[in-house]
């Protein structure tokens, strides 16, 4: 009943009717073909990574997919516990922006970090038991996958 309503309610020209009946075909295929490989999970959501080489330096290329939508111009972190030693990652962009997907209902985050050789391989080999991403006041918490 209450998508007639939006439909009549879209003929006329109501955005927020046009935007409840909108399916996000762009997005949703973009979260069904994430490159890089799933490292880590939890309810909270899934991280994929994938590496990439510049001259010389190094970044891990992470794709959060969660409930939670981040929006940010001061950056992110994230956090790899529970291995021979801690590794704490800052965001190599400061603006982070999540593209949500109204068919799954659910956010897409990409970001870059910086990182060295040695701590991309030991990300790569699995060296960490939970990672964790923060952005402004909100935390997702991620487990390694088995």
């Amino acid at each position: 009943m209450l998508k007639k309503i939006d439909k009549v309610m879209a003929a006329l020209g109501n955005i927020r009717a046009m935007e409840r009946l909108h399916v996000d075909t762009y997005t949703e295929n973009l979260i069904e073909n994430i490159p890089g490989d799933l490292i880590a999970e939890s309810s909270e959501g899934q991280l994929f990574v994938g590496a990439q080489e510049l001259n010389g330096y190094y970044f891990l290329e992470a794709t959060f997919l969660s409930s939670l939508g981040f929006k940010t111009q001061k950056g992110s972190h994230l956090s790899f516990t529970g291995g021979k030693s801690d590794l704490d990652l800052k965001s190599d962009t400061l603006e982070i922006k999540s593209e949500y997907s109204n068919v799954s209902r659910r956010y897409m985050t990409d970001v870059s970090f910086e990182v060295t050789r040695n701590e991309l391989k030991r990300i790569v080999q699995g060296d960490f038991k939970q990672v964790q991403f923060t952005c402004k006041k909100k935390t997702l918490t991620f487990l390694k996958k088995a």
